[in-house]
């Protein structure tokens, strides 16, 4: 069971840490472009802007990164990117305060989030596999899926509720605030790191940057998850912006309702992702990942048929519940596929390259779903989204690409 294992003090810590970040995140779930709507009332152009351009331009200045996360400490990286993300949302709370918060300031807070979030989940990751038993990735992965949908579960309501109370930018303060409390949470954990010992006299060199992506194109089972992760998450997050302008503006939802939403339906997070482990050992990694991976693709299209009043509302929800359990299953046994069949020096610049990857994905279907919105309808763009998605189950792993097991040894640039 995911909840019975123990799995020590310092990884209690860690996720800790986690939890009190997401849960900042999930009080200010949506928060840039619900702001850039209500107070600088952007269009469907700008709000789709701000969620690609800022992810976009964020991971790429975290390509050079990836090399120097890797040679060092991981915990001291963590900490790093916790407070620069404090110190990067705080500036808007303050930008309001004085009247001169504008949408050029959202966008570099965007991009340095977004860059800080890729650099710390490489740390994250290469720390989490040093830091746990083998057979245990699992249960640890499955726990930070469960963290993370129950904070999506209960922060939008919330933060609604505060937006209502308090103002627009009352859930970035909390969002802040859940980054100085997750450094201080990792600072907690105590103990000693042992410093990477990289060969070489020059380890971060310019062709380290590419060694990540080296790797997961030279695995076929990584290269093909690599590909379909991809392209749906950047169909299933372009989303969100275009239901933003369709929910809040088009059909006169209110944004607690806007909240409700999102937050109801991830309580289906909670159930997949324990279910993760059980559904493994039954069934197989190799079924899940075609058979769930599958799943997730054929919900998205339900969110063209959005309407006005309460049977929308529960549309919304009802495709949500949908993609939600079945991506909270597949995200921990992807997770941990991921690190079992990367070697431990190259596992920051491997996650940094699938990050990336996705951030690219996401802001590249963001700002194409936004010029299509813009051209003709928000609706017209949720259509195109949920059909291109039906194809992407075509990239799932065969059985034969995700079964073989290659031994934990040095390979490729160190």
């Amino acid at each position: 069971m995911v909840g019975r294992r123990r799995l020590g003090r310092q990884f209690g810590w860690l996720w800790a840490a986690y939890a009190v970040s997401a849960y900042g995140s999930g009080l200010g779930f949506g928060a840039l472009p619900l702001i850039a709507v209500l107070v600088l009332h952007a269009g469907p152009t700008e709000v789709s802007a701000l969620s690609a351009v800022g992810p976009a331009v964020g991971a790429l200045i975290a390509v050079p990164l990836a090399p120097w996360v890797e040679f060092r400490r991981k915990r001291p990286v963590m900490i790093a990117t916790d407070l620069t993300r404090f110190a990067a949302m705080a500036t808007i709370p303050v930008a309001y305060a004085f009247g001169r918060l504008g949408f050029v300031q959202l966008l570099v807070v965007s991009i340095v989030v977004a860059a800080a979030k890729i650099a710390f989940g490489a740390a994250g990751g290469a720390y989490l596999k040093a830091l746990v038993r083998p057979e245990d990735l699992l249960v640890a992965n499955a726990r930070f899926e469960s963290t993370n949908w129950s904070s999506i579960a209960v922060g939008p309501p919330l933060g609604g509720a505060a937006i209502g109370l308090f103002g627009p930018v009352t859930t970035v303060v909390a969002d802040a605030l859940s980054y100085l409390l997750s450094a201080l949470g990792i600072t907690a954990i105590g103990g000693r790191e042992e410093a990477p010992r990289p060969t070489g006299k020059n380890p971060v060199r310019t062709g380290t940057v590419l060694d990540g992506w080296r790797h997961i194109m030279s695995e076929p089972g990584l290269r093909r998850l690599y590909l379909n992760n991809m392209l749906v998450s950047g169909l299933i997050m372009a989303t969100e912006p275009l239901l933003a302008v369709l929910l809040l503006r088009r059909l006169g939802f209110p944004p607690w309702q806007y909240g409700l939403a999102f937050a109801a339906p991830c309580l289906g997070g909670l159930i997949g992702s324990r279910l993760a482990q059980r559904v493994v050992a039954r069934y197989g990694r190799d079924r899940v990942f075609r058979t769930v991976g599958t799943l997730r693709a054929v919900w998205l299209i339900g969110l063209a048929f959005v309407r006005p009043g309460v049977v929308g509302l529960v549309t919304v929800m009802a495709v949500e519940l949908a993609i939600i359990i079945n991506m909270s299953l597949y995200t921990p046994v992807l997770a941990t596929y991921r690190l079992e069949r990367t070697p431990k020096h190259l596992v920051a610049r491997t996650l940094s390259a699938w990050s990336v990857g996705q951030q690219a994905s996401i802001a590249v279907f963001t700002a194409l779903g936004g010029l299509l919105a813009d051209v003709t309808s928000p609706r017209t763009a949720l259509t195109a989204a949920g059909l291109l998605i039906l194809a992407t189950p075509l990239l799932l792993p065969r059985r034969d690409q995700t079964t073989r097991h290659e031994p934990d040894l040095p390979r490729g640039h160190v």
